[in-house]
């Protein structure tokens, strides 16, 4: 998450760069087409002619060139322009986009007064064409409506809308937050709830099971039981123990403050093997390849992973024996447990049946755990050797 935050923080400066370089280009490509435009139009009709038409050539080009300025300085151009229209009789194109530009950016007093401005140029270079008569006064007002009240109220219309799509844009993101706010308080106070009820029930019955466990081994003690009566005695007070421990780090788990270095891994795997044989069930360990580190949350899954294999063999196999295999490879690592399937007359190694399909809750937490890793689940009843194996291969980086 933090790499991730790093880099958008990075990539957003480098985003306003872009934008800001593009606005520029396209005020440097606005201002190039008024001034062609204007100067053409000057040229054409014979504006080079008239007295100073070459400094007046000079003028239209320095107005429109100004319109590649920053929007701050929106208010000086359209006095310029103004200033333009009243000598030249009007640089249409470049009067347009600074009337726009007026309307667009300036706020206050200098957007209404930059609007008079380029309007009062429009009259004294029309003025200065015609004599004054009713029609002429009349198609000024067209005049100054179409060349510098239209722009100007475009160009307020559009900074409108664009506040307005941010501030919608604004209003969206808070409820977004504030809606993701929500869940994540939901989901805390549903890990709270389910913390509690766990440390409420559970912990009370497996501290239960474990001290009558030891009270009983402590009692048989004096009466001289045979040794095998005394080892499951010791095998339910070390397992009643390690849930305990499991239960605590779950528990942490719901509340947020797991700490995963004191999870248990493949390098705790002994001692998980050691309290399965207390129970009677012969456990054998066996490693292929070259031991390597894992990622610590991949280690613990494959821990949990054999643990739940374990659990399995112990409730529906023969009872007699199992074997755990690990094989590290270039690029995977594949753990199998193997255990004797009973005898269809015979029940199941703690008299549960199994389900004949591989569809327990087992098997799903199994598959669950795997695909967290990109991983494969693989179960079912080996002919060869009659006994039922369970594969999970999860994919790794080639060993170097």
């Amino acid at each position: 998450m933090d790499v991730a935050a790093q880099a958008i923080r990075r990539s957003k400066p480098v985003r306003v760069r872009d934008v800001r370089r593009s606005l520029v280009g396209q005020s440097v490509l606005v201002a190039a087409v008024c001034l062609i435009v204007d100067s053409v139009d000057f040229v054409v009709g014979g504006g080079l002619h008239i007295p100073h038409g070459p400094l007046l050539l000079l003028m239209i080009v320095a107005v429109d060139a100004a319109l590649a300025l920053p929007a701050r300085y929106s208010g000086w151009v359209a006095l310029a322009h103004a200033l333009s229209a009243a000598l030249l009789g009007g640089t249409d194109a470049g009067l347009l986009i600074a009337g726009y530009r007026a309307g667009a950016w300036l706020r206050g007093w200098p957007a209404p007064a930059s609007l008079v401005a380029i309007s009062t140029g429009i009259v004294v270079a029309r003025m200065s064409d015609t004599p004054f008569d009713r029609p002429v006064w009349l198609l000024d007002a067209l005049q100054i409506g179409s060349t510098a009240v239209l722009p100007w109220l475009v160009g307020r219309y559009t900074t409108a809308r664009r506040a307005y799509i941010d501030e919608m844009r604004h209003r969206r993101e808070v409820e977004a937050r504030d809606a993701a706010t929500e869940v994540d308080m939901a989901v805390a106070r549903e890990r709270t709830a389910i913390a509690r009820d766990l440390h409420d029930v559970i912990s009370h019955h497996v501290s239960a099971i474990g001290v009558h466990a030891g009270a009983a081994r402590m009692k048989l003690g004096t009466t001289h039981p045979s040794p095998a009566v005394l080892d499951s005695l010791a095998a339910v007070e070390a397992a009643s123990r390690s849930a305990m421990i499991d239960l605590r780090t779950m528990l942490d788990l719901l509340h947020g403050a797991a700490d995963t270095t004191n999870q248990p891994g493949l390098d705790n795997l002994e001692e998980l093997l050691q309290n399965v044989r207390r129970s009677g069930l012969a456990t054998r360990l066996h490693v292929h390849g070259v031991p390597r580190p894992l990622p610590g949350s991949l280690d613990i899954a494959l821990y949990r992973i054999t643990q739940e294999m374990l659990t399995n063999a112990l409730r529906h196999g023969d009872g007699t024996s199992v074997d755990v295999e690990i094989d590290y490879q270039r690029t995977s690592i594949i753990l199998t447990v193997r255990n004797g399937i009973p005898p269809v007359s015979v029940p199941a190694g703690r008299g549960v049946p199994a389900e004949p399909d591989g569809t327990g809750r087992g098997l799903a937490g199994i598959r669950t755990r795997a695909a967290l890793f990109h991983g494969s689940v693989s179960h079912g009843p080996d002919g060869d050797t009659h006994c039922w194996e369970t594969v999970v291969t999860v994919p790794l980086e080639e060993a170097s």
